[in-house]
């Protein structure tokens, strides 16, 4: 059995799954809220993501973890802790469909598709341009996952405003949404969530 990875008495973990957005480069903001909040984070970033969409040096500064990317072996201890909660922002078109569909081709990807089965709460914050969100996939897609349970914030498609400038990503809104039960949750506690898993898909 792999050594698990140490969580701190009393706090809950929660995954940030970064995908390649434009706006990613303002997660430390969801991080340290998060932090502020009183969770421990451990970011899941999407491969495209990895290439320049954010500050990874400064994320596992923040988070105190490395930002995983790839598959563990099996004799690589698991980097995280099992999550309370999953929070992925921002969230992409092509992420978004990928979930939907059950395609589980990246860390990034598995997770999210394990997750609702697992019963962790998620909270998403989608950053796709109005160009895609009209796509009856992705219209489907979102159906599909709010069936599941998961959570949505409003859209967010990064275009400037008529004022002029870029309106803000509302990071916090992730942790809102996750600190706001369900009206049809039960008390009944999930099944074990150490099922998520560092493995490649067979």
């Amino acid at each position: 059995m792999t050594e698990q990875a140490p969580q701190p008495a009393g706090k809950p973990f929660l995954y940030v799954v970064v995908c390649a957005a434009g706006v990613a480069e303002g997660v430390g903001a969801l991080l340290t809220a998060a932090r502020e909040r009183g969770w421990e984070t451990g970011v899941i970033a999407t491969p495209a993501a990895l290439n320049g969409f954010f500050d990874v040096a400064a994320a596992e500064a923040l988070t105190g973890r490395p930002v995983r990317s790839a598959w563990r072996t099996p004799a690589d201890p698991r980097p995280f802790p099992p999550p309370d909660a999953v929070a992925v922002a921002p969230a992409t078109f092509n992420t978004i469909n990928k979930w939907s569909a059950g395609i589980a081709d990246t860390l990034a990807a598995a997770t999210l598709c394990e997750a609702p089965g697992l019963g962790v709460p998620i909270a998403v914050l989608p950053c796709v341009a109005d160009a895609l969100v009209v796509h009856p996939a992705y219209r489907d897609s979102l159906t599909r996952l709010r069936a599941m349970g998961v959570r949505f914030g409003d859209p967010h498609t990064g275009d400037p405003s008529p004022a002029g400038g870029r309106p803000g990503f509302a990071w916090e809104r992730a942790l809102d949404l996750l600190d706001a039960a369900p009206a049809d949750q039960d008390e009944t506690p999930p099944g074990p969530r150490s099922a998520i898993r560092y493995d490649p898909p067979t």
